[in-house]
């Protein structure tokens, strides 16, 4: 389990072909302090295996799962990622609930500088997230924890959402690069997930317009 406070930002040290999968060289520093093989190192958001590491840098695996659901595949030589490892036992939990399964991809439609030196970025909402990111509610992008500052309606972008970011996380995190286009990891607060979960598979009953009068009544 992940917190979604990002440790440190590492670099992609190489890319390579492992028949339809890849595997990951990253420089890091912080993250190496207690590797050990097997280890799990959250990259961008997506939980993944250490496999080898050395002085200043680790390895992962990334299948073909892994590269058609997240932006792992996306990601070159020289690109910062956003690195975290997984909770201790004894840890200060400072984020939220967050499992590096990444539920899809989404799309930064608009950056907006703001005079404080925060910027207010707008999402594309995808489709089978919609209910599941809400107003004030947690969201995981790229691996880093951020409260939705507000969900806009359908427009002729689809549904969108918006994220507002201080100074520091600009400069801890991928953010301060991003710009309109460019693609990041999205997994939705896990409680909302689950609702969705029962919700879809008919274990949670919605009450009726008539029902809700009824009770209007009483």
């Amino acid at each position: 389990m992940f917190t979604g406070i990002v440790e440190e930002l590492g670099t992609v040290r190489a890319v390579d072909a492992v028949g339809d999968g890849r595997r990951l060289v990253v420089a890091a520093e912080t993250v190496l302090d207690d590797v050990t093989l097997g280890a799990s190192v959250a990259v961008n958001g997506c939980c993944l295996t250490v496999v080898e590491w050395g002085d200043e840098w680790f390895a992962v695996d990334a299948v073909p799962e892994t590269l058609e659901r997240t932006t792992i595949g996306d990601l070159a030589i020289g690109d910062p990622v956003n690195l975290e490892r997984p909770l201790a036992a004894d840890g200060r939990f400072g984020g939220h609930v967050v499992q590096g399964h990444v539920d899809t991809v989404t799309e930064v439609l608009a950056v907006v500088d703001q005079s404080d030196g925060s910027r207010w970025l707008t999402f594309r909402l995808p489709e089978d997230l919609a209910g599941q990111v809400v107003e004030k509610g947690s969201v995981t992008l790229d691996g880093t924890s951020l409260t939705v500052a507000s969900v806009g309606e359908s427009s002729s972008w689809g549904g969108t959402f918006d994220v507002a970011l201080i100074p520091h996380t600009l400069e801890v995190t991928t953010f301060g690069g991003r710009s309109p286009g460019d693609r990041l990891n999205v997994e939705a607060d896990v409680i909302a997930r689950y609702v969705a979960g029962l919700l879809g598979a008919g274990r949670i009953s919605i009450p009726t317009a008539e029902l809700s009068e009824k009770k209007k009544g009483e």
